[in-house]
C-alpha cells in the first residue's frame, strides 16, 4: 500500500495487511459466518518521533491498536466494507492519539479476484 500525500517530514505508523475475522457482506447467508478480511493502516502520531525519548507511553501502541482494530471488527455486522472501514477509522481516532489515520481494507469475497478493497483517509476533527 502506499501512503497518500505523504508530506515530507512527517512521522507515521505502517501495519500491514492485519488479519481480521469479521461478519460482513450485503447477504445475510454472507454475514451469517466470519470471514477474512485484512487491513494495513498508516497512522500519524499527535507526537514527532523525536518527542518520545524512547518511552513507549510517549508514542502509539501499535500492539494495542492492532487488538483494538481486531476487537471492533469482531462487535460488528456490517453490510458495506466501506462502512466498516469508516467506522474502523473513526475508532482509531477516538481511541489513540493520532492526527490521521489511512486505511485499506481488503475481502476475499470473489473467486476471480485475488481481493477487493476499499481505501479511506480520515483526520482528527474538532472536538476528538
Amino acid at each position: 500500500m502506499s501512503s497518500p500525500m505523504d508530506p515530507a517530514g512527517d512521522d507515521l505508523i505502517h501495519i500491514e495487511e492485519l488479519e481480521l475475522a469479521a461478519r460482513i457482506g450485503v447477504a445475510d447467508g454472507e454475514r451469517a459466518s466470519s470471514q477474512r478480511l485484512t487491513v494495513s493502516l498508516i497512522l500519524w502520531p499527535t507526537a514527532g518521533f523525536n518527542e518520545l525519548g524512547d518511552q513507549l507511553e510517549k508514542t502509539v501502541d501499535y500492539s494495542a491498536v492492532c487488538r483494538e482494530v481486531q476487537q471492533f471488527v469482531e462487535g460488528r455486522r456490517d453490510k458495506l466494507i466501506e462502512t466498516l472501514a469508516d467506522g474502523i477509522a473513526a475508532h482509531l481516532l477516538r481511541t489513540f492519539s493520532l492526527l490521521r489515520v489511512h486505511l485499506e481494507l481488503r475481502k476475499f469475497v470473489l473467486p476471480e479476484t485475488k481481493f477487493v478493497a476499499v481505501s479511506i483517509t480520515r483526520e482528527r476533527g474538532p472536538g476528538l
